[in-house]
């Protein structure tokens, strides 16, 4: 078992962990922190695994991320500074947010290869989204991915 750091922001949303990759500076940590939120007004546990450094290990051919020992619970808030957040210290990843910069073409329609990324050998699927999307969108657009994926439930609670 290895692991692997990668400069990114984990979190889970359900049972679900989602990997956040970008650029420096392209929301990572903000996408992270309004997904969280989005996650629990929907009624789902939600919880940061990691910010800003995140260790990735292979368990069989599942995908483990852990957040970094020094800054666990922590995460950037720009403008606020480090502030610190429920979380849990590790999750089983089920999907990839790969934030592209506005120039990086994005399929409309990808061909199967292209919504997955290979990780240690482990195929995760992966939602590519623009980075100067808002904040909103891209939190709706991950947690729908999920739901459509059926990597966590489609409806918590029933009208009666």
């Amino acid at each position: 078992m290895k692991t692997s750091d990668f400069h990114a922001s984990a979190i889970v949303i359900a049972e679900a962990g989602v990997l956040i990759l970008g650029p420096s500076g392209s929301g990572k940590s903000a996408l992270a922190f309004r997904l969280i939120a989005a996650g629990a007004e929907a009624g789902y546990f939600a919880r940061l695994v990691g910010d800003d450094r995140v260790g990735i290990s292979t368990h069989g051919n599942r995908l483990i991320a852990r957040g970094h020992a020094a800054i666990l619970g922590k995460i950037e808030r720009r403008g606020h500074g480090i502030v610190e957040v429920p979380f849990l210290p590790a999750a089983v990843l089920r999907l990839a947010v790969r934030l592209a910069g506005p120039e990086e073409p994005i399929p409309r329609y990808p061909e199967p290869e292209q919504g997955h990324m290979d990780i240690a050998g482990v195929q995760l699927p992966c939602l590519p989204l623009r980075q100067d999307a808002a904040l909103a969108d891209l939190a709706f657009a991950v947690i729908a991915d999920l739901r459509s994926r059926r990597l966590i439930p489609q409806a918590l609670f029933v009208e009666p």
